[in-house]
C-alpha cells in the first residue's frame, strides 16, 4: 500500500490545533497554526547540520499541501 507523502491530522482534544504529518524520512508532525514541529525520528549529532539545511523546505512543503487540501475542500 502506497503512503501519501502528507496527511492532514486533528484532534477533537485539540479543537483549535490541524496538523500536517510528513510521513516519509524525516517524520514529523507540524502544527499549522504556529509551525511548531513534533519529529518522529532520532537523530545524532551528525543529522543536525543536514536538518537545520532541510526544515524549511520541509515546512514549506507541508504547509503548501495543507492549503492545496484546503482550497480543494471550497
Amino acid at each position: 500500500m502506497a503512503i501519501p507523502k502528507f496527511l492532514i491530522a486533528d484532534n477533537s482534544s485539540l479543537e483549535d490545533e490541524i496538523f500536517v504529518l510528513h510521513t516519509e524520512y524525516p517524520r514529523f508532525l507540524l502544527n499549522v497554526a504556529n509551525d511548531e514541529i513534533e519529529w518522529l525520528e532520532e537523530f545524532g549529532k551528525e543529522d543536525q547540520e543536514e536538518l537545520e539545511k532541510s526544515t524549511p523546505d520541509l515546512i514549506d512543503a507541508a504547509l503548501a499541501f495543507f492549503d492545496g487540501e484546503i482550497e480543494n475542500l471550497e
